[in-house]
């Protein structure tokens, strides 16, 4: 199994072409990987800021990628809960947050903006320091 870098999943989603295009379809598609939270985090960054992907548009890639059988996602009930999180609106750092978080008794933070997003959704809890 063959650990993977965020430049290998975006180079899958934009698919661009090129060498590095090729590189990353016959890794994904051809080897086993592995795929870790920090590098989720990274690649939905990356597609926002610098391919100013939308919301839609980057839970949509993730979940072809996510969705790939020869793809493990590092702590993957986190991070399908966190793809739901973030599909109701939530930024989805917060929703990676809140998701891992999911067994404490409540996320604390200094954003009210956080805690007011989240409020009505089902299995978080989060509340301001």
């Amino acid at each position: 199994m063959l650990a993977i870098d965020t430049n290998i999943i975006v180079r899958y989603v934009v698919g661009d072409g090129g060498d590095q295009f090729a590189r990353a379809v016959d890794i994904l598609e051809r080897h086993d990987v592995s795929i870790a939270l920090t590098v989720i985090l990274e690649t939905e960054w990356v597609l926002r800021d610098a391919y100013e992907y939308g919301r839609e548009e980057i839970l949509s890639a993730l979940g072809k990628v996510f969705g790939l059988p020869s793809v493990t996602v590092g702590d993957e009930g986190v991070v399908r809960k966190a793809i739901a999180l973030a599909a109701s609106g939530l930024d989805f750092a917060d929703a990676l947050h809140l998701a891992q978080a999911s067994d404490c008794e409540a996320f604390v933070t200094f954003d009210k903006n956080l805690v007011r997003r989240a409020k009505p959704l089902q299995g978080v809890t989060a509340r301001l320091a």
